[in-house]
């Protein structure tokens, strides 16, 4: 069975070792192969070639979860409802799109926020969680903050509050707790998504970009006594319902977790995750 990964920058990605790792104690002979690009253009071509080749299907990462949508001929509920596909399942000769950056971040997030929340970004991987976010009882009110015009309106027109960079200091004076849902902080997008001084006491942080594991974010937060988690659980907790679509096998979502710390261990990467024990998806 062979699997992958499409995006920019992503020779770092923890997905191999955790698809190839579950599907060994699953008994199947799986390979998960990346293809790093950042060519618009040759998402399609990555898209053809793995599906000539046999492909069970392939994930997708920044920058195509919302390119990648007029390229598949079937759309799930939950990706239709967010705007962005992160699983591509090659089956029966169609492309079938899914999002399950949603269920990574639900999971991996649920009992760390609440309150006023601002969340940095509106790309693919913002799209979900933002639809996660405004679900949650616990989230008194939701405003995202994105460059981006075009992205801003179909926000907008999901019935969600969105304003420019120029706003966020304004928002951030309110702010119960942040979301960086923004690749800055990856080694390919190094810095940090706000000014530090935005960072006031009491706020509590969440950064999904799990690579490095401490970002430039958390530290800076950490520095100032706050509260803040990395992505690594969302990370593990994506790829479990990610490889159930593509292998049609339920995970051991502990293990994958259990696995992820062992990974981050030999890489010597602090604050590594805890996994929790038992079956959770």
């Amino acid at each position: 069975m062979r699997c992958g990964l499409i995006g920019a920058g992503i020779g770092t990605s923890l997905s191999p070792a955790l698809h190839e790792e579950e599907g060994r104690r699953q008994g199947l002979d799986l390979t998960y192969e990346l293809f790093d690009t950042a060519d618009p253009h040759g998402l399609r071509s990555v898209l053809d070639e793995a599906e000539r080749a046999g492909f069970a299907g392939v994930n997708i990462t920044h920058p195509f979860k919302q390119r990648v949508i007029e390229l598949v001929d079937d759309l799930s509920q939950q990706a239709r409802a967010i705007g962005a596909v992160n699983t591509v399942v090659f089956r029966g000769g169609r492309r079938q799109g899914h999002n399950t950056d949603a269920y990574g971040f639900a999971a991996a997030y649920q009992s760390k926020v609440s309150g006023n929340v601002v969340q940095l970004g509106a790309g693919g991987a913002g799209a979900a969680t933002a639809h996660v976010l405004r679900g949650m009882d616990a989230i008194e009110h939701l405003t995202v903050v994105d460059p981006d015009r075009g992205r801003r309106e179909k926000l907008i027109s999901r019935g969600l509050s969105v304003v420019g960079p120029d706003d966020l200091p304004a928002v951030m004076r309110t702010a119960d707790g942040l979301v960086n849902a923004t690749p800055v902080g990856m080694k390919e997008h190094p810095g940090m998504p706000l000014a530090p001084e935005l960072l006031h006491r009491g706020l509590w942080v969440v950064d999904i970009v799990y690579m490095p594991v401490v970002t430039p974010l958390l530290a800076a937060a950490r520095d100032r006594g706050l509260r803040a988690t990395g992505g690594t659980a969302m990370c593990a907790y994506q790829a479990a319902a990610a490889f159930e679509l593509l292998t049609g096998r339920t995970p051991d979502t502990a293990r994958m977790l259990r696995h992820l710390d062992a990974v981050l261990a030999c890489k010597g990467a602090p604050d590594a995750p805890v996994a929790p024990h038992g079956k959770d998806h």
